[in-house]
């Protein structure tokens, strides 16, 4: 690989200044290039008057094709890029600085894409990278201190959430008067490598087992869903759903909203921030009309799935908007005529076959993995709940249960056909937070079979 020179603020020879539109705002942008060097280019993106230098917000962000462009959950890095344009954007001045070139802690992309592979083979994000030859992280920022001064900035809040980059902006005279950690909501799929990052490379992410900030509870939303195992044929399930303390799904009239706390909602968001999919039944769609993303944390927005086996999914749902991309799934119940109309609304239709309450779940759960879902939330409503409960195909339950009180109303779960507790669903490696006035739940399921009568 190649070696990297310390760039200096003389060396920057080719600048481009415009003005780049974009969905966090409009950005004056900056773009540098030090001579002779055929790795790196450095693309400031400015907000607000940073011409005094002192304390300006400041995020280092290194390119990652797969994460910033192809949306991958491999990593964290695009939902990091974007919540902090976001966080720059309304503080009202501030710079991100994108460096090309620094592609999977430098080494490069083909080389990051070799590592992805050895981590599917079991090894971390660390080994990986050592198994290949490479340091555990070879960037180096003299280039982007370099910018950061050409650019009059003569001290920063650094958002980042590694202590390395800090020390080295320090190391080349940037003032970095504190560190601003740049949290975003965990996903299942790269919560071993967040991990990894802290353990071995001593990002400063903090854990927080015992929740005592709502960032902690977002970012440690996988290890309260478990460890999705792998499924043959389907996804790991998580069902989701929140109660009154009778039980209760909304009241009798159907008003649900709003049953639990508005920081509660935001653990949910981060629920289905750590997932490939959220899933609801048609009925869900046609009474509430949600929309189904992540807004209340900055995580990934999953992709979203309607059961629906009539094909009754209004075009102008808010589930089919574009917060995020959408499946329904549907029987052949559906008529032809309305399939393509949600098809040239932009959605995927799958097929599965015809259950007893509509679309057969074992079959839709099939064709999710087919799809590529790993990892699967059921959101509701109480028919789609109490069929996964009923086919014992759900892997890791969660319930909220809001200090509320409604009598007559729709329940959460209904008729499981048990008559004997021994029959009952019963949950272990349960865990139980606090989470403002709600208590949140958490649990495996498992039949508790009797005990045979060995003397009968």
């Amino acid at each position: 690989m190649q070696h990297e020179e310390k760039t200096t603020e003389k060396d920057l020879r080719t600048e481009v200044e415009f003005l780049l539109g974009t969905t966090h705002g409009e950005f004056r942008a900056k773009a540098f290039q030090p001579s002779g060097d055929n790795v790196h280019t450095y693309l400031a993106l400015i907000v607000g008057d940073i011409a005094d230098g002192d304390s300006v917000l400041t995020r280092i962000h290194s390119e990652c094709l797969t994460g910033d462009s192809l949306g991958s959950l491999h990593c964290d890095c695009g939902v990091q890029l974007h919540a902090t344009l976001s966080t720059i954007r309304n503080e009202g001045r501030g710079v991100l600085l994108y460096v090309l070139g620094h592609e999977g802690r430098g080494v490069g992309l083909l080389n990051k894409l070799r590592a992805y592979a050895l981590q599917e083979q079991g090894a971390d994000t660390v080994e990986a990278n050592t198994i290949l030859g490479f340091a555990a992280d070879t960037r180096e920022f003299s280039g982007a201190a370099a910018v950061l001064k050409k650019l009059g900035v003569n001290s920063v809040r650094l958002i980042t959430n590694n202590d390395d980059k800090a020390d080295s902006l320090k190391a080349e005279g940037v003032d970095v008067e504190c560190t601003v950690p740049a949290h975003v909501a965990s996903h299942s799929r790269h919560a071993r490598y967040s991990e990894t990052k802290r353990e071995k490379l001593g990002h400063s992410a903090p854990r927080g087992g015992e929740f005592l900030t709502d960032d902690e509870v977002i970012r440690d939303v996988p290890d309260l869903l478990g460890l999705p195992a792998q499924r043959q044929n389907r996804p790991y399930v998580i069902v989701k759903y929140a109660q009154t303390l009778d039980g209760r799904l909304a009241t009798s009239t159907g008003d649900s909203k709003w049953i639990s706390s508005e920081k509660e909602r935001t653990l949910s968001h981060s629920m289905r921030a750590a997932c490939d999919a959220v899933l609801v039944g048609i009925g869900t769609v046609l009474s509430d009309d949600p929309q189904l993303t992540v807004r209340m944390v900055p995580g990934n927005s999953p992709l979203r799935v309607v059961l629906d086996s009539r094909g009754r999914t209004p075009t102008d749902a808010r589930v089919l908007d574009d917060g995020s991309r959408t499946v329904v799934i549907t029987t052949s119940d559906c008529d032809p005529e309305k399939q393509r109309s949600l098809e040239s609304s932009g959605v995927t239709v799958l097929r599965a076959r015809k259950g007893p309450q509509g679309v057969d779940l074992n079959d839709a759960f099939r064709a999710l993995g087919e799809f590529g879902v790993r990892t699967l939330l059921i959101e509701g409503g109480a028919e789609v709940i109490t069929s996964a409960m009923c086919d014992q195909t759900v892997d890791r339950i969660a319930v909220s249960t809001s200090p509320v009180i409604v009598g007559e109303g729709r329940s959460a779960v209904g008729d499981l056909n048990i008559r004997w507790v021994d029959d009952a669903l019963h949950l272990s490696e349960t865990s139980m937070i606090r989470v403002d006035r709600d208590s949140v739940l958490f649990g495996t399921p498992h039949v508790k079979r009797p005990v045979p009568d060995l003397d009968a």
